[in-house]
């Protein structure tokens, strides 16, 4: 990402999310995306470990359902904090990831 470049307008699409970026560029990335690449250390090292087909979903997985944002808050000048409904929070993704994960719509 060019050095300054600073989302210009953060808009729900769909399943998704919209980013307006100052250099007049313009990315989405879904919401399961988004989650899925969920920068914290947890989120990390479950996903560097082989997948667990035994794993007990706990019951705010289960109603939570598809991933979903509740909340989402600016760290700074340089990454959001996304609430998920799902309860997790700890995940700070910088403006390069949001950046990087521009899916196709």
């Amino acid at each position: 990402m060019t050095t300054g470049v600073k989302p210009t307008a953060l808009i729900r699409e769909g399943d998704g999310l919209r980013i307006d970026w100052s250099d007049q560029q313009s990315t989405y990335v879904s919401w399961r995306t988004l989650r899925k690449h969920c920068p914290c250390a947890s989120c990390q090292m479950e996903r560097s470990q082989p997948p667990n087909p035994f794993k007990i979903l706990s019951a705010a997985e289960i109603a939570a359902g598809a991933p979903r944002p509740v909340a989402m808050k600016p760290v700074g000048h340089y990454a959001y904090q996304i609430i998920w409904n799902d309860g997790h929070s700890t995940g700070i993704y910088p403006l390069t990831t949001l950046r990087s994960l521009n899916e196709p719509r």
